[in-house]
């Protein structure tokens, strides 16, 4: 029976926080399961996996007896620093980058709260910085898995958009969505750098093809 090699893989999953004001926040819908699937299949594998898990609400995590190191974070400037953080101090092999991190944040964030009183309310967004971009740039030989996400795209545009935001991360290997195809049984357009790629349905089953590739 053939073995894989044991590696060092840091995986994000889950929301990311961006405040508006001391008590409100900007997020999105997800959850961080398929990246919590990712890390449950990566460390039956045998892998050593670290997961930087953001304020989802995932059904039996926990911390104390997950079997492998799981650091949670809210907000953006969290995870950013935290991923700086874990590639400049330890050799990781590879790199799940499944959070769903915003493109943009507000320009001034308010200090206390905002008055309900209003009838209007403008905020005003600047560009993040993009995470995944960074990566490849802080640790060049790493083997980088990004995520893709578009809504109502043909298949045909969806991939061209997705092989192209790989290559502009140096990624190794993207995973792209349309957010009509997650409501259900959840597809996924698993796409390497040759172009050639794979349909898989099912968290559980995007998770173990994700984590044969890597294993290889």
């Amino acid at each position: 029976m053939e073995t894989c090699k044991k590696k060092n893989i840091l995986i994000t999953a889950g929301p990311t926080w961006v405040p508006i004001d001391s008590i409100r926040i900007i997020t999105s819908v997800f959850g961080g399961r398929l990246g919590w699937e990712i890390a449950r299949e990566a460390n039956r594998k045998g892998h050593r996996v670290t997961l930087l898990m953001g304020p989802g609400r995932i059904l039996g995590l926990n911390r104390k007896t997950i079997p492998y190191k799981i650091i949670r974070f809210k907000y953006f400037d969290e995870l950013l620093s935290l991923i700086k953080k874990e590639l400049q101090l330890r050799s990781y092999d590879v790199m799940i980058h499944s959070a769903a991190v915003p493109d943009y944040i507000p320009k001034k964030v308010i200090s206390g709260k905002i008055k309900s009183g209003n009838s209007n309310l403008e905020i005003k967004f600047e560009r993040t910085i993009k995470i995944v971009n960074l990566i490849k740039k802080i640790d060049p030989k790493i083997f980088l898995v990004k995520f893709k996400l578009e809504v109502n795209t043909k298949i045909s545009e969806l991939i061209k958009v997705a092989y192209k935001s790989m290559i502009e991360s140096n990624a190794d290997l993207i995973i792209a969505n349309d957010f009509n195809d997650m409501k259900n049984l959840h597809k996924a357009f698993i796409i390497k750098k040759d172009k050639s790629y794979f349909i898989v349905e099912g968290k559980k089953q995007i998770a173990k093809k994700i984590v044969n590739l890597i294993s290889k």
